[in-house]
């Protein structure tokens, strides 16, 4: 329907998912490495950093990498923006919000009022 659509994955469930088995006295350390992953300013930058993150941690935590390593087509789409445009797409729960929204009202409604 829409073939030039991209698909962006949200960002915070990766973190939150990459977290989730990490120990309280490494998640400040590991969460920096992330961050460089998603505050990379280009896809090349991204993927070095993920190798980075991979040669660290994969010893401990090597679910983490892979889980990013799979998903990664639907992680990265948002590295093409730039930084002020980033911030609005780095989550998607602007739209999950809005979606919600419409939900409620259609529900409510049971389809949208004519004029």
């Amino acid at each position: 329907m829409f073939p030039k659509t991209q698909v962006q994955l949200c960002i915070v469930p990766m973190v939150r998912n990459s977290l989730k088995w990490v120990s309280y006295k490494q998640k400040k350390e590991l969460m920096i490495d992330l961050k460089a992953i998603c505050k990379s300013p280009s896809e090349e930058i991204a993927k070095k950093s993920l190798d980075d993150f991979s040669t660290k941690w994969d010893s401990q935590y090597p679910m983490i990498s892979k889980s990013w390593r799979n998903n990664w087509e639907s992680v990265i789409p948002f590295l093409a923006y730039p930084p002020n445009i980033r911030k609005a797409i780095y989550t998607t729960n602007a739209i999950e919000s809005m979606n919600m929204g419409l939900r409620k009202i259609i529900k409510n409604r049971g389809s949208f009022p004519n004029g």
